[in-house]
C-alpha cells in the first residue's frame, strides 16, 4: 500500500495558481448517484473546461470542491496535498473561489464598497482613504480594472463580471471556478474576459476551471477538457487534440441526435407579423419595452439578440397576453391582434415561452390535459358545445406524444413529472399540431440536452419552411445565428440594429448588444 498524502486542514492560500485534483469523488442523494468515482486533474497555471449536459454532475462536482456538499467518497488534492473542505469558508481559506452564473454583487453599493465588504476582516468603521490606497495598489497588479466609485447597478455586464473576478483575486483566491461565466455577456465582453483569464493562467497567477457548453470558447481559450456524463467522467484531453464532434460525442454517448432541418428557400415575402411602437412596463412601472418596431415575413425567422434585461422578457410576455401593452400596436396580416384566446385562435398565433413549465402549462394537470388547452372547446374533445370527453382527449394526446417523441409514462401523468426537454416537446406538440401563421419562441433550448436541442430547433425550422413567421427571442447568439434569416438587436427596449443573418458580423452585433 502506498502512503496516503498528508492531510492539510488549513494551509495558507497559495500566492500563485495551484493545481487541483479530485480522486474518486462520489456523491449520492438517496438512490440517485450524482457523482460516480469522478477523478479529474487541473494542472497549475492552466485553463480547464468542464463539459457535460444538464444532470451530468458538473454542478455537484464543483459544489463538493467548494464545500457546499460533502462527498460520500473521494479526496481533494490542492498542489498535491490532501485538503478537507467542509464548507465554503474552508474553500476560501484554501484560495478556492467561484464566479457564479448570476452576479452576487450588491447593486446599490459601489465597486469599492463591494470589494471591501467582501473581506471577512472588514472593519466596522472603514477608513476609506486607507482602503482606497489599498485598492489602488491591488488594481495596479491586475490586468484589468473597473470604476471604483460607480454603483454596481450602473456598470455594464462585462464590468460586473470583471468585478466578480477581481473580488476573488482581492480575497487571494487563486483557483477560480467559473460557472457559465459568459451567459450574460456580449461576444466581445466574453472574449475579452476569457482572454484575460487565459493570459493570467499562463503567467501562473491563477488556475481556472470553467463550466461551459460553448465549444467555441473551449477551443479558443482552454488548455484541457474533462467531460462528464450521467455522473461519471467519460473522457477528456488536450483541447487541440479533440474536435468539437468528439467532445459532443462524449457528452451525449449513444443518444440519437435528430439532423438539422434544411433551410428551404421561401418564395413568400408577405408581411405577417408587425409590431409598431410597442411600449410595455416592467414590474416597477418603468418602460422595459420602449418604442419597439419590427416586421416578420412569412417563411422567415427573425432572431432577437440582446443582453438579458433589455426588455426581451416583457416583450414576449406582452405578445403572449401575460403583461399589458401600454402603447403601440400588434398586427397580424394587417389586422389588429390582441393577445387573448380568441385572437390566438383566429390569427393562428402560437408560442413557446421561456420556462414553459411555469409559463405555458398547469403543472399539476396531466400531459393530456395540458395538450388539450388549445382544443378542449372544439370537437371531438368538446361535445354538445360544453361537455369535454376524456376519451378523445387522451387519444389525441397519445398521437401527439408519439409524433413529437414526448417521453412520459402515461398521458395521465402530471406534466411536472416530465424532464425539461419533454415539457418543451409537449408544449410544442400542442402549439404546432395545427396550421401556424405566427410562432413566438423564447429561449427554447435553455438548459436542455443535445438531443432535445436538436429536436426543438428542427421543429422551429420546419415551421419556418412551411411558411410561418417566426419570432425567436434568445440569449444564445449562436442559436440565433444558426436559425435566423434576419437578426435584430434589442437594447433598452427597442430595436438598435437589424441585419441579414447570412454574413452577419458577431463583433458588430456585440457592439449593438452593449449599447454602442
Amino acid at each position: 500500500m502506498t502512503d496516503a498524502p498528508p492531510l492539510a486542514q488549513s494551509p495558507s492560500p497559495p500566492a500563485r495558481g495551484p493545481s487541483l485534483e479530485t480522486m474518486g469523488m462520489t456523491k449520492t442523494f438517496g438512490r440517485f448517484t450524482a457523482l460516480d468515482n469522478v477523478s479529474i486533474k487541473v494542472p497549475a497555471g492552466t485553463f480547464h473546461a468542464l463539459l457535460g449536459e444538464n444532470g451530468a454532475g458538473k454542478s455537484t462536482l464543483v459544489k463538493c470542491v467548494m464545500g457546499f456538499y460533502t462527498p460520500d467518497k473521494g479526496t481533494l488534492l490542492l498542489d498535491g496535498t490532501e485538503v478537507n473542505v467542509k464548507n465554503p469558508r474552508d474553500a476560501q481559506a484554501l484560495g478556492i473561489g467561484m464566479v457564479y452564473q448570476h452576479f452576487t454583487l450588491v447593486p446599490s453599493l459601489t465597486a469599492a464598497e463591494n470589494l471591501v465588504a467582501s473581506r471577512a476582516d472588514a472593519p466596522a468603521v472603514i477608513n476609506w482613504r486607507k482602503e482606497r490606497e489599498r485598492l489602488e495598489t491591488f488594481l495596479a497588479r491586475m490586468p484589468f480594472r473597473v470604476p471604483l466609485d460607480r454603483p454596481v447597478s450602473s456598470l455594464a455586464a462585462g464590468e460586473k463580471q470583471k468585478l466578480e473576478i477581481l473580488k476573488l483575486l482581492y480575497l487571494d483566491q487563486r483557483f477560480l471556478i467559473l460557472d457559465e461565466p459568459t451567459s450574460v455577456l456580449t461576444p466581445g465582453e466574453a472574449d475579452e474576459i476569457l482572454g484575460l483569464l487565459k493570459d493570467m493562467a499562463h503567467r501562473g497567477e491563477i488556475t481556472a476551471l470553467m463550466i461551459t457548453h460553448k465549444f467555441r470558447e473551449v477551443e479558443a481559450f482552454c488548455d484541457d477538457v474533462s467531460v462528464l456524463r450521467r455522473g461519471a467522467k467519460v473522457g477528456g484531453g488536450k483541447v487541440g487534440e479533440l474536435s468539437t464532434r468528439e467532445m459532443a460525442a462524449m457528452m451525449i454517448g449513444d443518444a440519437v441526435v435528430r439532423p438539422s432541418a434544411a433551410r428551404m428557400q421561401s418564395g413568400k415575402t408577405a408581411k405577417v407579423l408587425e409590431i409598431a411602437g410597442l411600449f410595455v412596463e416592467n414590474d416597477e412601472g418603468r418602460d422595459a419595452v420602449a418604442g419597439f418596431d419590427l416586421q416578420v415575413r412569412a417563411g422567415e425567422i427573425v432572431g432577437i439578440a440582446g443582453v438579458s434585461g433589455n426588455g426581451q422578457s416583457q416583450l414576449v410576455e406582452a405578445l403572449s397576453g401575460q403583461r399589458p401593452i401600454r402603447l403601440g400596436q400588434v398586427l397580424v396580416h394587417d389586422q389588429d391582434f390582441e393577445p387573448k384566446r380568441d385572437h390566438f385562435d383566429k390569427f393562428k398565433v402560437f408560442g413557446l415561452p421561456e420556462e414553459p413549465l411555469k409559463n405555458a402549462t398547469a403543472p399539476v394537470m396531466s400531459v393530456a390535459e395540458n395538450m388539450a388547452f388549445r382544443s378542449f372547446d372544439k370537437a371531438p374533445i368538446a361535445s354538445f358545445g360544453w361537455w369535454m370527453s376524456p376519451g378523445p382527449m387522451r387519444a389525441r394526446a397519445r398521437d401527439l406524444i408519439a409524433k413529437y417523441n414526448v417521453k412520459t409514462v402515461s398521458p395521465d401523468a402530471p406534466i411536472r413529472d416530465l424532464s425539461g426537454g419533454n415539457v418543451q416537446r409537449a408544449v410544442l406538440a400542442r402549439e404546432l399540431s395545427n396550421d401556424v401563421d405566427v410562432l413566438i419562441v423564447a429561449n427554447p433550448c435553455f438548459g436542455l440536452d443535445f438531443v432535445s436541442v436538436a429536436d426543438i430547433r428542427a421543429q422551429i425550422m420546419e415551421q419556418r419552411n412551411r411558411g410561418a413567421a417566426v419570432l425567436l427571442v434568445s440569449e444564445d447568439l449562436d442559436e440565433i445565428l444558426e436559425l435566423s434569416d434576419r437578426v435584430a438587436v434589442i437594447s433598452e427596449g427597442k430595436v438598435a440594429y437589424l441585419t441579414e443573418a447570412a454574413g452577419a458580423d458577431r463583433t458588430t452585433i456585440g457592439r449593438h448588444m452593449a449599447g454602442h
